[in-house]
């Protein structure tokens, strides 16, 4: 029923409301519990891309929560009895409580006054919402309230132009999904929660179907890979005969479902696992030999299992470059040419945090490498400076136990980049930190000169980088 109200809350306002972007009604009005509260404000209920926005700030503080604006990022912070919910201009997903919620249509700012979906109001607090299309008013009605289950003040009867929104809550409890990529033949996601993801194998054509239940996009997965406005996108997959793609999308909102397909060339089969706690892993695995085959999951078949980090990612560019390179593409540069060196050797096993100019939390970049129970970390980075003559190559480590593998791998390191010496050195970073087995984070040269800049974003010395990272792992493992 909640359904069927929202679609035909939709296709009223496609069917009888001004052209998108235009303004509902100059004289619009909100009424809260037979109330109006729009006296003297100058902004409009207004229709954008087919959903009515309504002032956030109006209705908020009429509701008693404290409201406030940053300029700089254009966000709206709402606070009451502990409860949070952050909104930022022009993007589509919000955060209640550190949870993410995707809304219909971002909020807009008009005079400064932030418009959001009518239907946000209803979700987050906790109202009944009724559209009265013919005299262009929104009334709200609180939990408890003498109107709550009467005629939104007596305007019922309208020929069905009044359609209720009901309250929901679709942050409860829900899984959020992270981040993905795809490396070796498998699909690696990223999520927090209890989910329990479902793969079905289908045919005409061939693909796997990964429906998480209970699941939605987070913020952090917005970042790192493409939603377009109905939250559907793609993950383009190269050099791997058996998948053509990765499609993605939240594919139901009643109840919330979050689906990936696997489009395959052929019929394959496959593995999947998940491993972790708060922050988990999920990996489907296309190099099984049988659906119940587990010796695929790395690290399972006495190989040793090297997790490779690529520093930042997507809206985290890292360092900038004198001329404006990014830190983020040079540190995915080095992780790709070094994975593809890795494969050739029969004894080791790779899996990398990303592949792609995905954005990854730092805690789930340690997470999947403890969850996988690696045997050694390698984080890639490139350093900057306030001042320009900073240059040259450091490795850091966290922990004692991974002092020797930071002397192994910035001796292979310093010869290869041939800039001056910065010694290994002891850091307290997150990812080195808070992973369980020897890691070690690699600031191959300085950014913020230019010397530094130019060297490190040539095909020549990213190969040396590559083949040193590979010839120190392969020393301190012991491997010919």
């Amino acid at each position: 029923m909640k359904k069927f109200s929202l679609m035909l809350l939709l296709l009223l306002f496609v069917l009888v409301l001004p052209e998108h972007g235009h303004a509902a009604a100059a004289n619009s009005k909100i009424y809260l519990d037979g109330k109006e509260i729009t006296a003297g404000q100058k902004v409009p209920v207004e229709n954008v891309n087919d959903t009515i926005m309504v002032p956030l700030r109006l209705i908020s503080e009429s509701l008693g929560y404290t409201v406030g604006w940053d300029q700089k990022s254009k966000t709206v912070t709402i606070e009451q009895q502990g409860k949070v919910i952050k909104l930022i201009v022009n993007q589509k997903t919000a955060s209640v409580d550190d949870k993410t919620v995707q809304l219909t249509t971002a909020p807009v700012l008009r005079s400064d006054t932030t418009l959001v979906p009518i239907r946000f109001i209803s979700e987050q607090f906790g109202l009944t919402v009724t559209w009265d299309n013919a005299k262009k008013i929104v009334y709200l009605i609180t939990p408890g309230s003498s109107n709550e289950n009467g005629s939104s003040n007596g305007n019922s009867g309208n020929g069905g132009s009044e359609v209720v929104v009901p309250p929901v809550d679709p942050t409860k409890n829900l899984t959020m999904i992270n981040g993905l990529s795809f490396s070796e033949n498998r699909l690696s996601i990223a999520m927090e929660g209890n989910s329990e993801p479902k793969v079905s194998v289908m045919t005409g054509p061939d693909r796997l179907v990964i429906d998480f239940p209970n699941a939605t996009f987070s913020d952090l997965f917005g970042t790192g890979q493409v939603l377009d406005p109905d939250l559907n996108g793609k993950l383009e997959v190269k050099d791997y005969p058996d998948v053509s793609g990765v499609r993605y999308s939240l594919y139901s909102s009643n109840p919330y479902t979050v689906r990936f397909v696997i489009d395959l060339n052929y019929p394959k089969n496959y593995n999947i696992s998940v491993s972790g706690t708060d922050s988990k892993l999920v990996i489907i695995d296309l190099n099984a030999e049988s659906t119940d085959d587990t010796s695929t999951q790395p690290g399972n078949d006495g190989k040793k299992l090297v997790v490779l980090d690529a520093g930042h990612g997507a809206k985290d560019s890292g360092a900038v470059g004198v001329t404006g390179k990014y830190e983020k593409n040079f540190n995915l540069a080095i992780v790709l040419k070094t994975a593809a060196l890795l494969k050739k050797e029969s004894n080791i096993d790779v899996v990398l945090t990303r592949s792609d100019d995905t954005f990854l939390e730092l805690k789930d970049r340690a997470a999947m490498a403890n969850n996988l129970k690696a045997d050694l970390f390698i984080s890639v980075h490139a350093n900057s400076s306030a001042s320009s003559a900073a240059s040259g190559t450091e490795t850091y480590y966290q922990r004692e136990a991974s002092k020797a593998l930071a002397k192994v791998m910035h001796k292979y390191l310093v010869e290869a980049t041939g800039l001056s010496d910065r010694s290994v050195r002891y850091g307290n970073f997150h990812v080195i930190r808070e992973t369980k087995m020897p890691a070690v984070l690699l600031e191959v040269g300085y950014l913020s000169n230019k010397k530094d800049e130019t060297l490190l974003f040539t095909e020549a010395l990213q190969n040396k980088v590559a083949a040193s990272i590979v010839s120190g792992i392969k020393e301190y493992l012991g491997i010919k």
